[in-house]
């Protein structure tokens, strides 16, 4: 299966950076990519740049490129990086393309696209993960992971974990990845505050006040898996219930804790900031329409989330970008 290509479908900016890094460790890789994207890199090859300051190049010829879905025909590995609201599209290419034997792993935001995908992939094996960081497509070719964290997959026979770990991108495997998802799911719940306050990420959590906010959402989404019990699984060591009153710490105290379990890039941006920036649809209704879904089954009270997504679907409405948006206004009568 490793001596087969990995072939990544979709591959905005996490599937470039991903990608690239497997390609840059010797993986015989492959980009399923929209035709800006496979333009770019023809003309600038592949940079990828991280927090800690380091870089590596790949030219477009290290690694194959194509719009079209045949590319997945001797697929050993499939990586699904697409949003959520492309995954059935993707999954059906992938039907029809890809070896019956290929592995289908999704690493996308969520907790419903391994679902859609085995629904469509008629007995494929598929395999849900997780990635922690953020990366930011700069232009020219260049993917800069902007946030720390290790890949998590759920674990399988083959152990498809370590065959996509290398140098520089470690993939663990997972005995709870239900649990890893929910768990990354409730921080990405600040994905859209980021979007709304138009900060960067360390800046938008060096205020208490967005920090108070974020706390308050996380609570109610925490409510919520409670009710159903679904126990989130926290990717840093601080267990993801103690997290919202750690957010309402003291800007000193929640700097040093911070600075010890996660390292964040001055100017990481989240995902659906990048969304609104450039007038794409957010994933909002994956994210806290998720959990709002499930606080309804559940009878559990969720204000604060409510009016996170109508703000949100405001701000895709008027199509302006990121709205700036204060603490303040964000709360409104919630």
């Amino acid at each position: 299966m490793t001596n087969r290509p990995i072939v990544v479908a979709g591959a905005g900016a996490i599937g470039c950076f991903v990608g690239g890094m497997l390609a840059a460790a010797g993986r015989r890789v492959a980009l399923l990519v929209r035709p800006r994207v496979k333009s770019e890199i023809e003309r600038f090859g592949l940079r990828l740049t991280d927090f800690d300051g380091s870089e590596k190049r790949l030219g477009a010829g290290q690694l194959a490129l194509s719009e079209d879905p045949a590319i997945f025909h001797s697929a050993g590995i499939v990586l699904v990086t697409v949003k959520s609201a492309d995954t059935a599209y993707v999954a059906d290419q992938i039907a029809q393309h890809a070896p019956q034997d290929a592995v289908v792993v999704s690493l996308q935001n969520g907790i419903g696209n391994v679902a859609v995908l085995r629904e469509r992939l008629g007995g494929r094996r598929v395999l849900a993960g997780m990635v922690p960081f953020n990366v930011i497509a700069m232009g020219e070719g260049r993917f800069h992971r902007s946030t720390s964290g290790d890949i998590r997959v759920g674990e399988d026979p083959e152990n498809t974990a370590a065959a996509l770990s290398v140098a520089g991108l470690a993939v663990r495997a997972s005995a709870d990845i239900a649990g890893v998802q929910w768990g990354k799911l409730i921080i990405n719940l600040n994905n859209a505050l980021s979007a709304l306050s138009d900060m960067p990420l360390a800046a938008q959590l060096a205020n208490r006040d967005w920090r108070k906010l974020f706390a308050d959402q996380m609570a109610e989404g925490l409510a919520a898996l409670k009710a159903a019990g679904i126990a989130p699984v926290s990717s840093t060591p601080i267990p993801m219930g103690w997290s919202p009153a750690l957010l309402r710490l003291p800007d000193a105290i929640f700097k040093a804790i911070l600075g010890r379990t996660m390292k964040i890039d001055p100017e990481a941006r989240s995902s659906m900031w990048q969304d609104l920036k450039q007038g794409r649809k957010t994933e909002i209704d994956y994210l806290q329409g998720a959990v709002i879904a499930l606080a309804e089954r559940n009878n559990v009270s969720v204000p604060l989330m409510r009016r996170i997504v109508a703000l949100i679907k405001e701000a895709e409405l008027a199509g302006k970008g990121p709205p700036g948006l204060t603490p303040q206004q964000i709360r409104g009568s919630a």
